[in-house]
């Protein structure tokens, strides 16, 4: 798993086909976050909506490395295991998603006026993971995968985001964001953000299974 996880990384830093992921994220967080004031969960759940995004593309990238006739490859010298190669994948993303929520807690602080307290950033953290696992399910969901044609592929992911986003009290994404812009006291939202948290791994579970039978059936 680690050979394989550090192979997925080699290879999308060699193609730089991280970067376009990488700006999104950043010009999204720059735009929703910087001079900002007041409470921090607001802030955070800007920052957590640019990683919901970035994260999404972001693994459609990294699901896309490789040809099909490479992924052959990588499932032979993996014993074999489709589900090795496709979680060294997600293992990728994730890992990448953690290194941008570091991004994603302090330039807030940075760029904008509020006062910080070990609350604000657990909240921030249990955020940005949630958005990052749920970015990360639709786009293993739309990867070649699933979907031959990409141009398929983009209209589900912007349908998925888009009713991840704005259907009404529709956990995680949307519910959690409510909270956030509506409660400015991070305490009480720990527990509300945990369990969207949960919700959000769960969610991904179940998108990496249904992916998995989709491949399973086609190789």
């Amino acid at each position: 798993m680690i050979a394989l996880i550090r192979y997925t990384f080699a290879t999308m830093l060699h193609t730089q086909r991280y970067l376009a992921p990488l700006l999104l994220f950043t010009g999204l967080l720059g735009v929703l976050t910087v001079n900002g004031s007041g409470p921090l969960p607001p802030a955070y759940a800007s920052s957590a909506g640019a990683l919901f995004v970035c994260s999404t593309w972001l693994t459609i990238v990294l699901m896309s490395l490789d040809a099909p006739s490479q992924r052959a490859v990588l499932v032979v010298t993996a014993g074999g295991r489709s589900l090795t190669v496709l979680l060294a994948t997600i293992g990728t993303a994730l890992l990448s998603c953690l290194v941008l929520m570091v991004f994603g807690l302090f330039f807030p602080l940075w760029t904008g006026d509020h006062v910080v307290s070990t609350t604000d950033l657990l909240l921030g953290v249990e955020a940005q993971l949630t958005c990052a696992l749920v970015g990360i399910a639709i786009g293993v969901l739309c990867s070649r995968l699933v979907f031959k044609r990409q141009g398929h592929a983009l209209v589900v992911a912007l349908a998925l985001e888009m009713a991840a986003l704005f259907t009404k009290g529709m956990p995680p994404v949307n519910r959690l964001f409510v909270l956030m812009a509506t409660t400015p006291d991070a305490a009480k939202l720990l527990a509300p953000a945990g369990i969207m948290l949960a919700i959000s791994a769960v969610v991904l579970a179940v998108f990496i299974a249904a992916t998995q039978l989709v491949a399973g059936r086609r190789e």
